[in-house]
C-alpha cells in the first residue's frame, strides 16, 4: 500500500511526528509519502500531489484548518484520508470519535471503516464542520491572533466572552430558493455536524452523511440573551431557546446589509455581503472507528 503524510510540522502532541513515521511503518507499508507544511494553506497542493502520486490512504496530521484545507483540496476524489488530530479543537475528529492517541488513530487509518461523508460548500470553498457569519467568525478570527498557541481552547471562550453581546445586522436567509429569515441577526451558522467550537452542541440532529445542511440563525444581542441561548445549548436542545432558528436545507443564501468576517470549520476568511452554500452528498472519504 502507498501512504501518504501531510503534516502541519508546527503542530505536536504525544511522541510527535517521529512516533507518527514509526507507528506507520509498523503497518504493511510500500511507499511512504511525507509531505510537511509549515502554515495550513500550504497544505491543498501536498494534498493534491499525493493524490497525483497514487497515495491509497492519505494521513493529515494537523488542527481543523489542516485538515479542512486537505478535504477541500480531496473532495470528489478517490482519496481516503484518516485524521490524526494536532490542533487546539479537533472538531471533525471529535464528531468523528477519533482520540487524540497516534497509535489509535493510525489503527483506525488502517483498520477503521471507510465512510462516505457530506461537505458544505461556502463561496466555492469547502468544509466538513461548519461554516458561519457574524459572532462566531469574529470569535475565531480574535482567537486566531495567537491566542490559541497561548490559552488552547480557553481561547474561544474568551474571546466569546468579549463578543457576546456585540452588533446585529439586518440579515436575509434563503433556504432552497424560498425567503425563510428577514431581520436583525448576530450570528448564521451552517453545519455539516453537531458539535461545533468550544464543544457547543448547536445542530442535535445533525449527520455528516444526511445530505442536508443544517441552517440557525441567532438573534441574540446582549450578554443575558447570549448567556441564556449557550446555557440552552449546553443543557438542552438549542431549537428550544427563543434567541435561534434551526432548520436545514441543501442550498443557502446569505445577504448581509453590511459585510461581516465569515468562517469555516474554525478557520477565519475575508469579510462578506453575501454567502452562497450547498451541500455536496458523500464527496469525501475518511476513516473513522465504526
Amino acid at each position: 500500500m502507498k501512504v501518504a503524510v501531510i503534516a502541519h510540522k508546527k503542530k505536536t502532541f504525544g511522541g510527535g511526528l517521529d512516533e507518527l513515521r514509526v507507528r506507520i511503518t509498523d503497518r504493511q507499508v510500500d511507499e511512504l509519502l511525507w509531505y510537511e507544511v509549515p502554515k495550513s494553506r500550504k497544505a491543498p497542493k501536498q494534498a493534491k500531489k499525493a493524490l497525483k502520486e497514487g497515495a491509497e490512504l492519505i494521513f493529515v496530521w494537523g488542527g481543523d484548518g489542516t485538515v479542512q484545507r486537505c478535504v477541500d483540496a480531496l473532495a470528489g476524489s478517490k482519496a481516503v484520508v484518516a485524521i490524526v488530530p494536532a490542533g487546539t479543537a479537533n472538531l471533525l475528529a471529535q464528531n468523528l470519535e477519533i482520540p487524540r492517541d497516534i497509535e489509535e488513530a493510525v489503527r483506525i487509518g488502517f483498520e477503521g471503516k471507510r465512510r462516505k461523508l457530506d461537505l458544505g460548500r461556502i463561496n466555492g470553498e469547502h468544509f466538513a464542520v461548519m461554516a458561519g457569519v457574524g459572532f462566531d467568525a469574529e470569535m475565531i478570527a480574535d482567537a486566531d491572533r495567537g491566542l490559541k498557541e497561548r490559552l488552547g481552547k480557553l481561547a474561544y471562550i474568551w474571546t466569546g466572552l468579549r463578543h457576546a453581546g456585540g452588533s446585529t445586522t439586518p440579515t436575509q436567509v434563503k433556504i432552497d430558493g424560498t425567503d425563510w429569515f428577514d431581520g436583525e441577526a448576530s450570528c448564521v451558522l451552517l453545519g455539516n455536524v453537531g458539535t461545533i467550537t468550544g464543544g457547543i452542541e448547536a445542530f442535535d440532529d445533525a449527520k455528516p452523511d444526511d445530505g442536508w445542511l443544517e441552517v440557525g440563525v441567532a438573534t441574540a444581542r446582549s450578554k443575558l440573551e447570549w448567556g441564556r441561548l449557550l446555557g440552552q445549548m449546553a443543557t438542552g436542545r438549542s431549537d428550544e431557546s427563543p434567541f435561534v432558528r434551526i432548520t436545514r436545507a441543501r442550498k443557502v443564501t446569505v445577504k448581509l446589509a453590511t459585510p461581516r468576517t465569515y468562517e469555516l470549520d474554525g478557520g477565519a476568511r475575508a469579510t462578506a455581503a453575501k454567502l452562497k452554500a450547498d451541500i455536496r452528498s458523500q464527496a469525501i472519504t475518511l476513516c473513522t472507528p465504526y
